[in-house]
């Protein structure tokens, strides 16, 4: 016999090519991708997906958001291995189905009459007896027994004997293929509705992914697919009073604009709120104008009650910005610095300068409820005297004082804040969100003022006491003339009139001269401190500079004195200096009571805080006029049906092969002497108690035994 080298060629590639779909159609090769894409789906949702870069650079650092990206686990959804592992998980499981389904079927169809007598012995339930019966009475009475009890049934006639084969429990089979099938169909599902189409059809029409920036009008067509797309889901931001029919799709790379076959249009934004100031509930009222016909429909959209158009769901999605028109009140927080007012739109800029500097100002965001928890444990006795604090012990307790408690929750709606940005020349922002209306903590009404340097901070905030008219104004002045060397001077002068003892007039000069140090410090303008600090364009003041001071010039002994006596001359200088900018601005001078006094000890230590500010400006919000958008998922997804019913095959199967159980059943009739004996066996897929107990029942009744 000769064999060519081409023909054992073929046999081995056939054999290479069978054993492949073996492995690809095996168990344990399902078994493997289904574990590969639940741990991805598990980082899919403990990693935040679709995020900023920045923000991953924050959480993670440059070295590993790098390497994360490079691998897709910010986009793990849309990634090619896992679109990959899913297409080969729908093919291994295809292959499984394929292989076994016929034999499953020609299984079900089989009731294997043709068993031996002696194989009926090898069966763990089996039993036996003769019976002073016909045979023919035998089979009638069995036949009667088994159509009552659920059983189907074949008889196969031997020359010797007659074998009745039964079965229960078939959909236990048919449970396989629901559960395989569902997989299949979840799978086909998820890759209809994710971005394999979207990147097919970019691909075959050479489309790209947009990283630019402007208007979506201005988007040129290779960045935009048409609305003829078959799948698709994207998120469409509506302002009220406006319409828009243009979708952003996020990729990986960047993002896709997919135009509709109709426009949406935003009549009115609802949103209804609990008590505590949290959303409630929120829905929009549209009307869907579409593009071929003309026609108008109207809808309402709700959290999980969408709108249908077209075959495109509309999702309410959630709620952002309009475009609101905000009116900031600028405070200049160095000296001879007059209050402005600047006008904006949220999501504009606008520039500032001082002169020298200039700065963008951002409009980042305006939020009119805010649920804050304002817990805590309030001091006792209300605000602390200011007289008490020990400088070199409590500094860092009230530096960069911010909305802090450990106390228990106390959620309440504080009100409006606009968040904004400052930019320097070198493009270095600094993000802030400052508070409208003054906020009650620790038995203070407060306004806060919010700063941070990096997105993954907290916001630290700025405590300013509000005044009798729930106003900043007071505290702003205050701080202005702490700044003028003149004013600080003509208050030193009023405090030591106030303060020296008649009978020791001496003592005045002295006391002038503490009182305006005291001053100079707690303004940053000592020029005996200025000249130790390494930079002079920036000098420290507030407590710092004072307790500066006491460490490098006082005993350790007499610390606890001398900061004492310097905070008393301290706060009544401050005192002196308000009531001085209160008779500049036409009002009535403060009386020295317990209101007035906690307004002193917040402003002392709002000054300090203030001096490490960081920005030049601090903006408060005058005015609004809010102006509300929608944020809409569209979505058409032509998968949703197939994972509907793949749930559905899933429940079902998995009900089937977990309750259901496959049971087949021999009797074997055969003639002995005037009566019959009979054997009986049954075999189960899983030997449980309830098999037992059934095997049991049926041969007391088979075998006429006796309970």
């Amino acid at each position: 016999m000769i064999v060519t080298t081409t023909g054992i060629e073929v046999r081995t590639q056939s054999r290479c090519l069978r054993e492949c779909i073996e492995l690809v159609s095996s168990m344990r090769f399902s078994i493997s991708l289904l574990t590969v894409i639940c741990i991805a789906s598990v980082i899919g949702t403990v990693v935040k997906q679709h995020e900023p870069y920045s923000n991953y650079v924050n959480q993670f650092g440059p070295f590993w958001a790098e390497l994360f990206t490079r691998v897709g686990l910010f986009s793990v959804y849309s990634v090619w291995w896992f679109l990959l592992i899913l297409a080969f998980l729908v093919v291994s499981t295809s292959l499984c189905i394929a292989r076994n389904v016929p034999k499953i079927i020609h299984d079900l169809h089989t009731y294997k009459e043709q068993v031996r007598e002696q194989a009926l012995a090898s069966f763990h339930h089996r039993g036996q007896a003769e019976l002073a019966e016909s045979r023919d009475q035998a089979f009638e009475r069995i036949s009667a027994l088994l159509v009552h009890g659920g059983w189907k049934a074949k008889v196969q006639v031997r020359d010797n004997g007659t074998m009745i084969a039964a079965r229960r429990g078939a959909a236990n089979k048919l449970g396989y293929i629901a559960a395989h099938s569902a997989i299949v169909l979840v799978c086909v599902g998820g890759l209809l509705d994710g971005d394999l189409i979207v990147r097919a059809q970019m691909a075959l029409q050479g489309k790209s992914s947009y990283t630019g920036g402007g208007l979506m009008k201005d988007v040129p067509a290779r960045y935009r697919l048409g609305p003829g797309t078959p799948t698709f889901r994207a998120n469409l931001l509506v302002p009220e009073g406006s319409k828009s029919g243009t979708a952003v799709i996020s990729m990986q790379d960047g993002v896709v604009l997919q135009d509709l076959p109709f426009d949406v249009e935003l009549k009115k934004f609802i949103v209804d709120y609990y008590d505590t100031g949290m959303p409630k509930l929120f829905a929009s009222q549209i009307v869907i104008h579409d593009r071929d016909t003309g026609a108008s429909v109207p809808a309402t959209v709700k959290v999980n009650e969408p709108a249908f158009h077209r075959g495109v769901a509309i999702y309410q999605s959630s709620f952002d910005d309009g475009g609101s028109s905000l009116k900031l009140r600028g405070l200049p927080m160095s000296a001879g610095g007059q209050p402005f007012e600047v006008d904006g739109v949220v999501g504009g800029n606008t520039q500032i300068s001082n002169g020298d500097a200039k700065m963008t100002l951002e409009f980042t965001g305006l939020r009119v409820i805010n649920v804050e928890n304002l817990g805590g444990n309030a001091a006792a006795g209300g605000a602390t005297d200011v007289r008490k604090v020990d400088l070199v012990s409590s500094f860092q307790d009230h530096l960069g004082s911010g909305a802090k408690g450990g106390g228990k929750k106390e959620l309440r709606n504080v009100g409006p804040s606009v968040s904004y940005k400052l930019r320097d020349g070198a493009g270095q922002a600094r993000e802030f969100n400052n508070y409208m209306l003054p906020v009650e903590l620790d038995g203070q009404r407060v306004f806060l003022a919010g700063a941070r340097d990096k997105p993954d901070q907290e916001m630290r905030y700025l405590r300013i006491p509000a005044d009798d008219k729930d106003s900043i104004d007071s505290w702003a002045r205050l701080r202005a003339a702490l700044l003028d060397p003149a004013l600080r001077a003509k208050a030193a002068a009023r405090y030591v009139a106030l303060a020296t003892p008649r009978d020791k007039p001496e003592m005045a000069a002295q006391l002038t001269a503490t009182a305006n140090s005291a001053l100079a410090m707690f303004a940053g303008a000592d020029p005996a401190r200025a000249k130790d600090n390494a930079d002079l364009s920036k000098p420290r003041g507030g407590l710092q500079a004072i307790s500066d001071f006491i460490e490098g010039s006082v005993p350790e002994a007499e610390r606890g004195r001398i900061s004492e006596v310097l905070l008393r001359i301290l706060n009544g200088s401050l005192f002196e200096l308000l009531n001085l900018t209160r008779e500049g601005a036409g009002l009535g001078v403060l009386q020295p009571d317990d209101k007035t006094q906690a307004f002193m000890t917040q402003s002392v230590l709002s000054l300090s805080d203030s001096f490490f500010y960081p920005a030049p400006v601090l903006f408060e919000l005058a005015e609004f006029k809010q102006v509300q958008a929608s944020v809409f998922q569209v979505a058409r997804a032509p998968g949703q049906k197939l994972v509907y019913l793949g749930a559905m095959l899933l429940i079902v199967g998995v009900f089937a092969m977990l309750y259901i159980r496959e049971r087949r059943l021999w009797i074997w009739l055969v003639p002995a002497g005037a009566g019959t004996k009979i054997t009986t066996a049954m075999s189960t897929t899983r030997r449980t108690l309830d098999a037992d107990a059934e095997f049991e029942q049926l041969k007391r009744q088979v075998l006429k035994e006796a309970p």
